[in-house]
């Protein structure tokens, strides 16, 4: 930390947030304090604040997270700090094409994780040559020896497999760390790892490579003599400082994107929502230089080959690897660099759930699209099938979730996404679907639509996505047979707009119908239930997918699983007798 703190990296002491600074990802969550430490060396951080560590109300934290200087990302979950550094190095070498590196500090035993083989594969393929990986290998893991134990000929071979620059070294030894940095600095088209050999502890008495002291404060008693110890084998009194950045990094405003103009589609056009989301940030990608677009090998798919056909240099393919995914496109988000959108089909995303929760943690600002949602996709079966990406979603600090219903929506759901601070899902489906929306309609986040409505209606129904199009088919049939229903499109599921759903609840005798391509648990119709809970006269009936479904078409697979027209149809009766 010390050689990369004030020799190796480059950056502004008094602006760490400069767009020239060197990258630092600690992705070795407990090595936070040496961060904190080193901050305090430079004068950022006092020294009497350095006690206060993982107290309430202090800003050091014990693992680190954005609000610290030089901090863009949080750590401290295993294996996700060099997918992050692979989306920072990226920016830089492609998007801003700046002389900025990226550094990224790793424990051994998280290279135990897989989303660390992804990263390295990513930035081998992509030649990052602006990324050092620093494995520090000191032998100790949390309760137990690492499986390598000191074999550091394994970790260099894998990392040289992978298409990585690899360097041995011994990481206690100062200038051999120095030396291995410059080294990294004349390597071309290729990403280096630093493999360090360290001892846990070292040079402190029974304490130096012995277990179970893993994130353990050194007992009071004992810190004196250690710090003693620790500054008598100091040999210099210079002070450090460390090196200016080459600012020829460009300066970026992502704020107050625009479409260039309005949605071209026509009522009763028939399009599913997962296109026209594709066409949406094209068109987006035209209004502004700085959206790019993350795919998992789903482009074809997902409607993404849009993009790439109309802004190929930014877009970038990150393979089935949908963990590494999320995780470069958090850099590539960091310092409000660019706009990022990355896709693929919502069912994937639920492997990639830790890191989406970190990117939480990292208050970042990207914006996730699952496709393939819900048994409407058909014959492709249960196994791509998202029933759960709403509870997913739903259950992130600060994350919009939009459920746009038509090609329109869809459209205003990318621009309002593309504004919104934090991170967004967009849920999108595959079945073909009429477009309700006039290309003027007015779209804002946390505002449901009322599809359909009249002062005779009986129930209230609400209903997303493909079941929002069910509903008004149950209304058009209801009318016939003289029962008249109100729809409402809620448009997001996070915020929900409670406020149009109680008032149309009570203009109904308190009586609501949810419908939902989607399981039962932390969808929809809970989230209707969790906002008219405080009101003691709303009752909520809720249709949704309630068993694992299998293969069929839409049409049949809605039918049998209880979230069709014909469902809601006998829902409605059904509440109305009782």
């Amino acid at each position: 930390m010390s050689v990369l703190f004030f020799h190796t990296m480059r950056y502004k002491q008094t602006d760490p947030g400069h767009p020239g600074n060197d990258r630092l990802v600690l992705s070795k969550g407990l090595a936070a304090p040496d961060l904190h430490a080193a901050w305090a060396g430079v004068g950022d951080i006092s020294e009497s604040d350095l006690p206060s560590l993982s107290t309430a109300h202090s800003e050091v934290e014990g693992r680190r997270v954005p609000g610290l200087a030089l901090v863009d990302v949080a750590a401290g979950s295993p294996g996700q700090g060099l997918g992050v550094a692979c989306g920072m190095a990226y920016t830089g070498k492609y998007f801003d094409k700046a002389s900025y590196r990226v550094f990224c500090l790793m424990g051994g035993g998280e290279s135990a994780q897989g989303s660390v083989w992804e990263a390295l594969a990513f930035a081998s393929h992509y030649n990052l040559d602006n990324l050092v990986a620093v494995f520090d290998v000191n032998l100790v893991g949390q309760s137990v020896t690492a499986p390598l134990h000191h074999r550091m000929d394994i970790y260099q071979s894998r990392c040289e497999a992978f298409g990585w620059n690899t360097y041995l070294v011994d990481g206690h030894n100062v200038e051999a760390l120095c030396q291995a940095f410059w080294y990294a600095t004349q390597v071309k088209n290729k990403p280096t790892a630093i493999i360090a050999k360290t001892f846990k502890g070292r040079g402190i008495p029974n304490i130096e490579d012995a277990e179970n002291w893993h994130g353990k404060p050194m007992p009071k008693e004992r810190a004196d003599a250690i710090a003693e110890l620790i500054e008598s084998q100091i040999q210099t009194n210079r002070s450090l400082r460390p090196k200016p950045p080459v600012e020829d990094s460009p300066m970026v405003s992502i704020t107050h994107i625009k479409m260039a103009s309005l949605p071209d589609y026509k009522v009763g056009d028939q399009i599913a929502t997962g296109e026209a989301y594709g066409l949406a940030v094209a068109k987006l990608g035209h209004a502004h230089e700085r959206v790019v677009a993350l795919n998992g090998d789903t482009k074809n798919s997902t409607f993404f080959e849009i993009f790439k056909k109309e802004h190929g240099e930014r877009f970038i393919e990150c393979f089935t690897a949908e963990q590494n995914m999320v995780s470069v496109a958090l850099g590539c988000a960091t310092r409000g660099r660019t706009i990022a959108f990355a896709s693929t089909f919502a069912a994937f995303l639920t492997r990639a759930f830790d890191q989406i929760r970190m990117g939480a943690v990292s208050q970042t600002n990207i914006n996730l699209v699952g496709s393939h949602c819900g048994v409407s996709i058909g014959d492709d079966g249960p196994s791509q099938m998202a029933l759960e990406d709403l509870a997913m979603f739903r259950s992130i600090p600060n994350c919009t979730v939009f459920y746009p219903s038509d090609a329109i929506s869809t459209e205003h759901a990318v621009y309002l996404a593309a504004n919104t601070q934090g991170m967004c899902f967009i849920r999108v489906s595959q079945a073909e679907t009429a477009v309700i929306y006039t290309p003027q309609e007015n779209f804002e986040v946390g505002r449901a639509k009322v599809v359909c409505h009249s002062v005779n209606d009986k129930v209230t129904v609400i209903g997303a996505g493909v079941t929002l199009h069910e509903a008004l088919a149950a209304a058009a049939d209801l009318s016939q047979q003289g029962v008249s229903i109100r729809v409402i499109d809620p448009f997001t599921i996070k915020p929900l707009d409670a406020a149009t759903i109680i008032s149309s609840a009570r203009a109904t005798g308190g009586r609501v119908i949810t419908v939902e391509d989607h399981y039962r648990e932390g969808g929809l119709g809970e989230a209707v239930c969790a906002a008219v809970s405080m009101e003691p006269d709303i009752r909520v009936h809720q249709l949704a997918v309630t068993e694992v479904p299998r293969s069929g078409t839409p049409d049949e697979l809605l039918d049998v699983l209880g979230i069709s027209a014909r469902h809601i149809i006998a829902a409605v009766k059904h509440t109305l007798v009782n």
